[in-house]
């Protein structure tokens, strides 16, 4: 990635594999790629690649004709702009060593220098690319952006299986590689998302567009990003389980409370020396903290709220005593070469 100009090359670079279909000046006809945290190829098939391939020329022969609409260009950007990235990976000695920029590198420097600014809006930096299933929509990924399955916000606004998204706001998209990146540019506060699909009413009849208003549930973009290995993202090495509102009724804590239960405490915890958790422990308090108006569980706030490599103090619930416990957390520092500690 090091000569790629990654302002008009923008995308999500946590993916495993993304392509996009240009022209021969610069212009982005469409984008194919994308994941979950179920896999790096949930979306990735031989046959919608092919189909984005057929739209990309299609796209292509319309440039031809001189009638595709002429996107304006973004302001060019390039790793070197970086300058934390440029600083930690590309020295002289480095580059020198054949050195790769990869791609996941670039997103994470550029997340930890907003951290060090104090610009750093982790719902929306963080939690990229939010999952399109916590709206209800289950694509039949073969086939592109036909939709699968449909359950939740998406089933209340009248999506339907069979339907094909064809465009997020009033911006069209050709590809689930498209869909999720302007689904990405929504603002993290947002309530409402605006859909439109193509609906067939029959084989001998063209399908009819359909605009959908999705009620967004609350924190529809938070979701596992583990997978991303961010090192702004703090490493606590439990895992844990949200209290359900009956659970929080009979223990005394309040309904809006994050509290949750501990299910894993992984094998590293006891190794740092980072915290004592056990299984079945109920972690009902941050710093002091019970309840946050974006955390439903204590992990999500620990996500959100907390700088990676602090230390931070827990109200526990350990067999109906109430005990606090110190918990430091870790950053991750997946394949850099950080020769300081960054954070």
């Amino acid at each position: 990635m090091t000569g790629i100009d990654i302002g008009l090359y923008d995308y999500d670079r946590h993916f495993s594999i993304y392509y996009f279909a240009v022209s021969p000046d610069g212009q982005i006809y469409l984008r194919y790629g994308g994941r979950d945290a179920r896999s790096a190829d949930s979306y990735l098939d031989l046959d919608s690649i092919s189909l984005a391939l057929e739209a990309g020329l299609e796209q292509h022969q319309r440039w031809q004709q001189g009638v595709l609409a002429e996107a304006e260009r973004p302001a060019s950007k390039f790793p070197r702009d970086i300058a934390l990235l440029r600083e930690e990976e590309m020295t002289d000695n480095k580059m020198s060593g054949g050195r790769c920029i990869e791609c996941h590198m670039i997103s994470d420097y550029e997340i930890v220098e907003k951290e060090a600014a104090g610009t750093l809006d982790k719902p929306r930096d963080m939690f990229r690319s939010p999952d399109i299933r916590d709206i209800g929509i289950q694509l039949d990924v073969p086939k592109g952006l036909v939709v699968g399955e449909v359950t939740g916000a998406a089933a209340k606004a009248g999506m339907l299986a069979g339907d094909t998204i064809v465009a997020i706001g009033d911006t069209p998209v050709l590809t689930f590689g498209d869909y999720l990146y302007h689904y990405d540019k929504l603002d993290r506060s947002a309530t409402e998302l605006t859909l439109t699909v193509e609906r067939g009413t029959g084989p001998d009849t063209p399908p009819t567009p359909v605009r959908l208003e999705l009620e967004l549930p609350s924190l529809w973009w938070a979701h596992d990003v583990s997978y991303r290995r961010w090192s702004v993202d703090p490493v606590t090495d439990f895992d844990s389980e949200p209290l359900t509102a009956e659970r929080k009724s009979t223990l005394g804590l309040r309904p809006q409370s994050f509290a949750c239960e501990v299910t894993k405490v992984r094998f590293w915890a006891a190794v740092r020396g980072n915290h004592t958790l056990e299984e079945g422990d109920i972690v009902v308090s941050v710093n002091g903290v019970e309840t946050d108006p974006l955390a439903t569980t204590c992990g999500l706030y620990i996500q959100l709220r907390v700088h990676a490599g602090d230390t931070v103090t827990l109200g526990v619930l350990r067999k109906g005593e109430r005990i606090d416990m110190p918990l430091k957390t870790e950053r991750k520092h997946f394949r850099k070469s950080l020769r300081r500690k960054i954070g």
